[in-house]
């Protein structure tokens, strides 16, 4: 028979939409349960996301510097092993997993379990472990299950890899490939092509759309397509209809410009996208799932039952960890205050990275946003030829743009393309996120030589 437990708060999902609250209401004094299918604190940017593509993004930046660098004086071997990359990358996930298995055993009023999560009524969940089944009643309830891999129905997508093979723990993929072909042109798709041909793998994208990167702004991603390793083509208008085995591997069949074509590889990564996971019994609740299957959440995290929120890829909001980790926070915070929303989720001040060779990012109100809103915007700028850092590494190309509201120039948004633009987009993230102005970051006095001056030399192209 199930026993039964009351909690104060059950999370659904241990990843960052579900365990920053966790803890967080476990400080206050509060009792936690967290469930999770996988049984660990990750959710899928440790499992097989974020965290282990970027171990492999590191080791592919460095391979092409120490290639570029041969040319300033540097000598000896400049080969990739990607049987060792993917040891690598192991290695980064198990110590990731040994450090939060720790921060669990120091939190004692916080319980892991490995489980499935059904509920019963909105305060009810049953969850399913190996030893059978457990009742919470919880006074507040974390739906934080985010998404997982879609395949869309096309004959022979059996046959694929996804970036779950490719980035899980224990991968089953340790030989390169020498060649590949990636369907989809997301930003899943172009960083995976963007590492395998740093490392000498042939990569072929096919694109159903007229460009890659079809929801981030269209001068950033013009700006950055020209800059892709030159051994990745692109092909758009793609229109895949089937996937075969040959005698190369195997064989994409796609219709292009009203012509059937065919492309072979060794290989093939289906990364057209993903889609949500909602636990069993969620929709027979008096909560909202939009058409795309994302439980909706004010910008408080709650649902349309006000104890119960969604925090992370489950809402649909911003599909990224740091976004999920910021939610659960707010959930937390709402909690604490008897479910009286006092802390709000703002997703325009949250940072993008596509963490292809280089790298773009963008955070706030960009030309393409603002052109469909008719915002006003003036654009500082900055090229990465004029900068000492990327003038150090031999990667001059891209830059910095920085927007502002044309009346007050307060920062609304930027994008940087190329050299460090993953660090350098927080910074920005950040005047965002506090109203600064054009004159604020003009007036720093920012680091040399860092790519980070770049962000005050934008700004103050405007005086």
């Amino acid at each position: 028979m199930a026993t039964t437990q009351s909690v104060d708060l059950l999370t659904i999902g241990a990843g960052g939409g579900g365990y920053p609250a966790a803890f967080r209401l476990a400080r206050a004094g509060r009792q936690v349960v967290m469930v999770d299918t996988k049984g660990v604190m990750s959710g899928n940017c440790l499992s097989e996301g974020c965290v282990p593509s970027k171990a492999v993004r590191e080791m592919a930046m460095h391979l092409k510097r120490h290639q570029r660098f041969q040319s300033f004086g540097i000598r000896g071997p400049a080969t990739a092993d990607y049987a060792g990359i993917v040891a690598h990358k192991d290695e980064v996930q198990n110590i990731r997993y040994t450090q939060h298995s720790q921060e669990i055993a120091d939190a004692p009023r916080v319980t892991l379990l490995k489980g499935r999560a059904r509920f019963v009524d909105p305060h009810t969940v049953v969850v399913e472990t190996d030893k059978g089944e457990d009742r919470y009643v919880a006074r507040n309830i974390i739906v934080a299950t985010g998404t997982e891999v879609s395949i869309p129905p096309i004959p022979g997508a059996q046959y694929c890899l996804t970036s779950s093979d490719l980035y899980k723990l224990h991968s089953p993929v340790t030989k390169l490939p020498a060649s590949m072909i990636v369907i989809g042109g997301g930003y899943i798709g172009l960083e995976t092509a963007s590492f395998f041909a740093a490392f000498g793998c042939k990569v072929t994208l096919l694109q159903r759309g007229e460009r890659v990167l079809t929801r981030m702004d269209t001068g950033m991603v013009e700006t950055l397509v020209p800059l892709l390793d030159t051994g990745i083509t692109i092909l758009l208008r793609a229109q895949v209809q089937a996937i075969e085995k040959s005698e190369k591997g195997f064989c994409v069949r796609y219709r292009q410009d009203g012509m059937d074509k065919i492309v072979d590889s060794e290989q093939v990564l289906m990364a057209v996208g993903r889609h949500p996971v909602l636990p069993e019994g969620l929709g027979a609740l008096d909560v909202e799932i939009n058409a795309r299957g994302y439980l909706v959440a004010s910008e408080a995290m709650q649902t349309k039952l006000p104890h119960i929120y969604s925090c992370g890829d489950i809402n649909g909001r911003v599909l990224l960890f740091h976004a999920a980790v910021r939610e659960s926070l707010v959930a937390a915070h709402n909690i604490l205050a008897g479910d009286v929303p006092l802390d709000y989720f703002d997703g325009t001040s949250v940072p993008t990275t596509v963490f292809t060779l280089p790298g773009a990012s963008y955070v706030g109100i960009t030309p393409t946003a603002a052109a469909i809103n008719s915002t006003r915007l003036l654009t500082g700028t900055y090229h990465f030829a004029d900068d000492a850092r990327a003038q150090i590494f031999g990667e001059m190309r891209g830059g910095i743009r920085l927007f502002f509201n044309p009346d007050t120039l307060r920062v609304l948004g930027g994008w940087v393309v190329g050299i460090d633009a993953g660090n350098l987009i927080g910074e920005i993230g950040t005047a965002v996120a506090s109203r600064l102005t054009a004159r604020d970051l003009a007036n720093f006095a920012d680091q040399h030589p860092m790519g980070s001056e770049g962000i005050s030399l934008a700004a103050r192209s405007l005086f």
